[in-house]
C-alpha cells in the first residue's frame, strides 16, 4: 500500500519551551515518534526530540527546532503524517485500518453498498462509517458478527447489515 498515515494532530503549545500537544491516532501515543520522521500535507518534514504520554490518546512533543512557544503555537492543527511505506509489512489475514479506508462495501450477494470512509473508536470498539451509494452512511461495527470478509486485493470488504441479522433471527437461522 502506498500514501501517507495521518498519525496524530497537533492541538496546540504546551508551555513555554516549544513543545506542543498531540492528539496521536496510533496505538500507544509513544509509538508517535516509532516510524521516523513526521510530514505535514504541505511537506514540512518534523522530527520528534523528546515525546511522553498525556491521557489516553495525547502526547506532548518536542520538533527539533522547534524552541519556544512562538514555534509551537505557528504548528496548531498541523496534521503529522508518515509514508505508509514505513509501517512493516502485514500478515496476508492482517491490515493496518488505514488500509480500509475507501475500500468497496459489498453485502452478502455481491452487491455494492458503498464505501468505507472512515473507521471510529469511541471506547467501545471500532466502528465502520460508510459512506452508500444512495447518499446515505451507515455505521456497522466492526466485528465479525457484521464484517465477513476483507480483501485488500479485491479492494472489497463484505458485510451483514444489522437489518439482515435481525431477519435472520427472526427466522431462526444462525
Amino acid at each position: 500500500m502506498t500514501g501517507d498515515i495521518l498519525l496524530g494532530v497537533v492541538l496546540g503549545a504546551h508551555g513555554l519551551g516549544g513543545e506542543v500537544r498531540v492528539k496521536t491516532f496510533t496505538e500507544s501515543p509513544a509509538r508517535l515518534g516509532a516510524y521516523g520522521p513526521l510530514h505535514t500535507p504541505e511537506g514540512r518534514v518534523l522530527v520528534i526530540t523528546t515525546a511522553r504520554a498525556a491521557k489516553s490518546d495525547g502526547a506532548i512533543v518536542r520538533f527539533k527546532g522547534i524552541e519556544d512557544r512562538s514555534a509551537a503555537e505557528a504548528l496548531a492543527q498541523a496534521k503529522l503524517l508518515v509514508a505508509r511505506d514505513a509501517f512493516p509489512a502485514t500478515d496476508p489475514d492482517e491490515f493496518y485500518h488505514a488500509d480500509l479506508i475507501g475500500l468497496r462495501v459489498l453485502d452478502r450477494e455481491g452487491r455494492v453498498i458503498g464505501e468505507i470512509r472512515a473507521i471510529h473508536n469511541h471506547g467501545a470498539g471500532d466502528v465502520l462509517e460508510i459512506l452508500r451509494d444512495d447518499g446515505g452512511t451507515l455505521l456497522l461495527p466492526f466485528a465479525k458478527d457484521f464484517v465477513s470478509r476483507i480483501d485488500l486485493a479485491d479492494k472489497s470488504v463484505v458485510v451483514t447489515e444489522p437489518e439482515d441479522i435481525e431477519a435472520e433471527e427472526q427466522r431462526g437461522v444462525e
